[in-house]
């Protein structure tokens, strides 16, 4: 058990010198509106799970967020973050709602909302 602990230890060590020394490469910076589009993406999956369920618009929500990552052309890193918060949100909503009720319902119109006013805020502080 002292032995694991004192492994694991000089491993967190060498992590650490290795970091301050710069050994490690360097981390691309997200642009400021990451978290935002993060979230736009989360709440795309969302959609693309509860529209069918609840039979309303059929908005090929896959397809825009499909067409929402091409137009910003992010690294694969970030690529894979916006893919895994839509993921997220789809897996969010699945794993609780088998049905229509009005509480999937309220949701998709809460959704539909904030990924509306999302939307708008990134375009209008970040387009240009």
């Amino acid at each position: 058990m002292l032995r694991t602990a004192m492994k694991n230890l000089r491993q967190i060590a060498i992590t650490a010198c290795l970091l301050v020394l710069g050994a490690l490469p360097a981390l691309a910076i997200d642009p400021p509106y990451q978290r935002q589009m993060e979230r736009l993406s989360e709440i795309m999956g969302s959609l693309y799970f509860l529209q069918p369920l609840c039979g309303t618009n059929r908005t090929d929500w896959r397809a825009q967020m499909a067409d929402l990552i091409a137009l910003d052309q992010p690294d694969e890193d970030r690529r894979q973050r916006l893919a895994g918060a839509f993921n997220e949100g789809y897996t969010a909503y699945a794993r609780f709602h088998r049905a229509c009720t009005p509480a999937a319902s309220a949701a998709l119109s809460r959704l539909l909302d904030e990924a509306e006013r999302t939307a708008r805020d990134i375009h209008t502080r970040f387009a240009e």
